[in-house]
């Protein structure tokens, strides 16, 4: 099955160790962006996997996209245009301080996207699984025509729709989230929502903002993941990441599954995280590998609450492991798959 994932490439200027970015004056630069990310770990994990964008023909633009494709991505498809690449800001926290990222991609290449920018059509003729994430509708209005676009395509045409809602409150407000993402979420067959996406993306409580006691309220995860399902009756499945967060760095972490009406739950993690970014798109790469290689459903979010943990140990936005590393340090909660 082949997956094709839509969404901006980003230049990410990371200060050095802990530093401050008013206290850094130089900065490390590598490339990444939700859906890039999860074309990374399907590609990683051996799936014929496509990343669509829009980027600068330049230097930039090209280096971005080489770093891609390095890892076996599909770029055949990327459309070159506009004059520069959207960047991100990325502050190391520590113990009680959090992260920061800070967004600099206001009239980027892919935010000046257009629906005609992609022909869909031809895009999608040979696709089996099409993923994006809230990130991607969010960048512009443009951008947010041409997913309805390819949204219609896949609906048309039986292609399945995976979408992970990842709300940004740096990018758009809860008001605008809800209004796009409730009319998106009808064209969706299987939606990831964590922590504050159910109700900052779809007005639906789940969490109350808590992250030291995430998993503790995982009773509200259920009643919300059930919500979603008989709001939106095309999303037949919902996944989730349940964290209680004791500082930046340490927790526990597992994953709930809700599919065909019966809730599957992972084993809990505890972890020191070196580096939080990319550890929902490593869930989500996880869980459409699973879906595409046809994982039972508690195979399914074992397998990705695992590959999620990885992504803390490994810096930089990929998570650049193995089927067989993750099986590694997997723990299920399958009586059959541990006998």
């Amino acid at each position: 099955m082949r997956v094709l994932t839509f969404g901006e490439l980003l230049l990410r200027l990371k200060t050095p160790e802990y530093l401050r970015i008013l206290q850094s004056d130089n900065f490390e630069a590598s490339y990444g962006g939700a859906e890039s990310n999860v074309a990374v770990s399907l590609a990683m994990l051996r799936d014929e996997v496509s990343f669509l964008t829009k980027i600068p023909d330049n230097p930039v633009g090209l280096a971005a996209l080489n770093e891609v494709r390095r890892y076996g991505v599909d770029t055949s498809g990327v459309v070159f245009g506009g004059s520069r690449l959207g960047i991100y800001y990325f502050e190391k926290g520590s113990n009680i301080r959090p992260t920061t990222v800070l967004y600099d991609r206001e009239h980027s290449a892919f935010a000046e996207a257009c629906e005609k920018d992609f022909a869909w059509d031809q895009i999608l003729k040979d696709v089996d699984v099409f993923y994006f994430s809230g990130v991607t509708p969010a960048v512009s209005d443009s951008v947010e025509r041409a997913v309805r676009e390819a949204l219609k395509y896949c609906r048309e045409h039986s292609i399945y729709v995976v979408c992970d809602l990842n709300y940004r409150s740096k990018m758009w407000s809860t008001e605008k989230a809800q209004k796009v993402m409730g009319e998106l979420m009808n064209w969706i067959d299987l939606c990831i929502a964590n922590d504050e996406d159910f109700e900052s993306a779809l007005g639906i409580p789940a969490f109350d903002g808590d992250m030291a006691h995430g998993i503790d309220q995982i009773d509200t995860y259920r009643e919300g993941m059930k919500e979603i399902t008989r709001r939106y009756p095309n999303c037949k499945a919902v996944a989730s990441v349940l964290r209680n967060m004791r500082t930046v760095e340490d927790g526990d972490w597992m994953g709930i599954y809700y599919t065909g009406g019966r809730f599957y739950e992972s084993p809990v993690h505890t972890v020191h995280s070196l580096e939080a970014v990319g550890a929902g798109d490593a869930f989500a790469g996880a869980l459409l590998h699973g879906i595409v290689r046809g994982f039972a459903p508690q195979k399914v979010i074992d397998f990705s609450i695992a590959a999620s943990v990885m992504k803390l140990m490994i810096q930089h936005d990929f998570n650049v492991v193995s089927e067989a590393e993750i099986l590694k340090i997997m723990k299920t909660n399958d009586v059959n798959l541990q006998r």
